[in-house]
C-alpha cells in the first residue's frame, strides 16, 4: 500500500490536528500536544492517522533549525521545533503551493482561534502545575536562575512562561559604556547592516518593507535601509524582553494581525510573516554622549499561540540598557530593532553568521554605536 499523496489532505485534518494539540482550560497535558518536538510528533500514530503522509510532508521541509553558538569556533546546535509549528506550517504551505486546501484568510482564522484558545487555557489555574512540569521536562528548563524557583508558586502556566529571572542572571555587558548595543532577549539572532541585505538573505516576504512593518510611512523614512536586528524567541526561552539601549520610552502603537509562526522556515519563504502578524511598535530614544538623540524602532511581533504582548514601561520612562520593556505570553515570538543608517556596527561574528543565513544564540553585547550625526 503506497503512502497517501499530500493532495488527499483536507481542511478538517488541519483543524482537528491543531485543535487536538492545543488545550482547553480544563485539559491536562496530553501524550501528544503543543510541547512535543516535531521530530517525535510526526512519528506519533494518532497524527499519522489524522494527517496521512505527514512524515513525507515533514521530510520535504525542516524539522527544526541549526543555530550557532558564540564560541570560537562556533558550534552548530540543533533546535527541534514543536509539533504545533509543524502543523501550522503544513496548513500554510498547502494553502499556498499545493492543493490550496486553505485560503490565506482561512489559515489566519484557524491560527488565531487556536492562539486565543491556548491563551485562555494557560491563563487558567486548572492543571497549571502539570503543564509547568511537562514544559520543564520537554525543554529542560533550568529553574535555578528564576526569581521564584518554586514552581508551585506560579498560579497559571503563563505566569511561569513569562517568569522573571534573578536580578543578576542577565547583567548588561559593560554597563558604563554608552556605545554598546545589547541583545533585547534570550533568543536566536540575525543582524544586517542594511534592510536590503536582510531582505536578500533572511526576510523573504514579498511585501516586507519598513513602512509596512511600522505601519507608518513618515516614521519609516528615519530608518530607510538602516541597521536591523531580528531576535527570535523559541518557546523554551525566557520571554521577557529588555531595552538594547539607554534612553527614553516613546509612543507605542498596536497593529492587529495574523498569528503565523515566526520559525525561519516561514520567514525565509515568501510569506509576509512580520508585516502580517499582530505586533506592537514602540519608539525608543537613545541619548548619546554628545547630546544627539538616536531613534530606535522596537517592534514586538506576536506569533502562533502567542496570547498577548504586554509592555511594562510607560511612555516617557527613562531606562537603562538592559531594563525590562515587556513580555510575551505563551508561544514563540520575535522582536525587530531598527536603527537609522550608518550609526551601529554589529559584532563581526554575528554578521558573518547572518550573512550565511544562520541564526546565532545571542550573547549580551551584539554591536556598538560608531558615530553620531546632526
Amino acid at each position: 500500500m503506497t503512502e497517501p499523496h499530500p493532495r488527499e489532505l483536507h481542511e478538517g485534518d488541519f483543524v482537528t490536528a491543531l485543535d487536538g494539540l492545543t488545550h482547553a482550560p480544563d485539559e491536562p497535558p496530553k501524550d501528544l500536544d503543543i510541547h512535543t518536538p516535531a521530530a517525535t510528533g510526526v512519528k506519533h500514530p494518532w497524527l499519522q492517522r489524522l494527517i496521512p503522509g505527514i512524515e513525507k510532508l515533514a521530510a520535504g521541509y525542516h524539522l527544526g533549525n541549526y543555530v550557532l553558538t558564540r564560541t570560537d569556533p562556533p558550534e552548530k546546535v540543533w533546535e527541534s521545533m514543536p509539533i504545533y509549528v509543524r502543523c501550522g506550517m503544513q496548513a500554510l504551505y498547502h494553502g499556498r503551493e499545493q492543493a490550496k486546501l486553505l485560503g490565506m484568510a482561512r489559515v489566519e482564522e484557524l491560527l488565531k482561534s487556536q492562539s486565543i484558545k491556548q491563551g485562555i487555557a494557560f491563563d487558567s489555574p486548572t492543571n497549571a502545575l502539570a503543564h509547568i512540569q511537562a514544559f520543564i521536562q520537554t525543554y529542560q528548563i533550568d529553574t535555578s536562575a528564576l526569581l521564584e524557583p518554586d514552581i508551585t508558586k506560579y498560579r497559571t502556566f503563563n505566569e511561569f512562561f513569562y517568569r522573571r529571572l534573578k536580578p543578576d542572571a542577565r547583567p548588561p555587558a559593560h554597563p558604563e559604556d554608552p556605545d554598546v548595543v545589547s541583545s533585547a532577549a534570550d533568543c536566536r539572532l540575525t543582524v544586517f547592516q542594511t534592510v536590503d541585505k536582510a531582505k536578500e538573505i533572511w526576510i523573504k516576504g514579498h511585501n516586507f518593507t519598513v513602512p509596512h512593518l511600522l505601519g507608518d510611512e513618515k516614521l519609516a523614512k528615519e530608518f530607510e535601509n538602516g541597521e536591523i536586528a531580528v531576535f527570535r524567541l523559541a518557546p523554551a526561552d525566557y520571554h521577557r524582553y529588555h531595552s538594547p539601549i539607554a534612553g527614553t520610552v516613546g509612543k507605542s502603537t498596536s497593529i492587529e494581525g495574523a498569528y503565523f509562526t515566526v520559525n525561519p522556515v516561514c520567514v525565509n519563504e515568501d510569506l509576509d510573516v512580520f508585516t502580517k502578524n499582530k505586533r506592537d511598535v514602540t519608539m525608543l530614544s537613545c541619548d548619546r554622549p554628545d547630546g544627539y538623540t538616536v531613534p530606535v524602532a522596537f517592534v514586538q511581533v506576536g506569533a502562533m499561540l502567542v496570547g498577548s504582548i504586554v509592555r511594562t514601561q510607560e511612555e516617557g520612562k527613562k531606562i537603562k540598557r538592559g531594563d525590562e520593556l515587556g513580555y510575551f505570553a505563551y508561544g514563540g515570538s520575535t522582536i525587530i530593532a531598527l536603527f537609522p543608517p550608518g550609526l551601529v556596527q554589529w559584532d563581526a561574528d554575528l554578521l558573518k553568521n547572518s550573512d550565511s543565513a544562520m541564526e546565532t544564540i545571542a550573547g549580551e553585547q551584539i554591536g556598538r554605536f560608531i558615530k553620531s550625526s546632526s
